[in-house]
């Protein structure tokens, strides 16, 4: 049954993926109820097809009703699994995470602390028990999860830059300062 499916739980329209995890470039997709045909293209990406989308339909509302409000529920397929991200945004990430999770982690913590995002007399919580020292791993463990990390923050910054689009094109289209964004990750 179609009921606990997002046009059965009130959406006009619906594009995506049902369930929680997707290939980015092979994705079993639908538009509404209907299975949607795969891509042919060679250079196809899930989440930059889902921005595609948002942002034709949303041409499509303002064209179709000017004045009326509309809801875009944007559900890219990010940190979901499979990890994958084109091999020019994975690049960027090269090197970057050779250092290991726990000076990552620091740097993060100390950047943000200079920046006002924590407070001044936030503390770092403790590296979780399940989670080893970088230290301890091997230099095979180091290099897996380097390149891990890698392929995540490539996939994280692809659909940043997508979701970059859609606020883009809302201001574009003067539709940015009247529209209510809620991010959730």
């Amino acid at each position: 049954p179609f009921d606990q499916w997002p046009n059965g739980m009130g959406f006009d329209y619906f594009y995506g993926f049902i369930g929680a995890a997707t290939s980015q470039f092979h994705p079993k997709l639908y538009r509404n109820t209907q299975p949607a045909a795969p891509s042919s293209d060679p250079n196809y990406i899930l989440d930059q097809d889902l921005a595609d989308d948002a942002i034709q339909w949303i041409h499509n509302q303002k064209a179709a009703a000017q004045d009326k409000p509309f809801f875009v529920y944007y559900a890219p397929g990010t940190a979901h699994a499979p990890h994958q991200a084109p091999s020019e945004w994975i690049a960027k990430f090269k090197g970057k995470f050779e250092v290991g999770w726990d000076k990552v982690r620091d740097d993060i913590y100390a950047r943000q602390k200079a920046q006002g995002i924590i407070p001044a007399d936030a503390k770092l919580n403790p590296r979780p028990a399940e989670i080893p020292p970088w230290d301890s791993l091997s230099a095979t463990q180091k290099k897996v999860y380097a390149r891990l990390m890698e392929v995540f923050a490539g996939m994280l910054a692809y659909q940043d830059y997508q979701f970059g689009r859609i606020i883009g094109e809302l201001k574009r289209m003067g539709q940015y300062d009247n529209t209510l964004i809620v991010f959730i990750q």
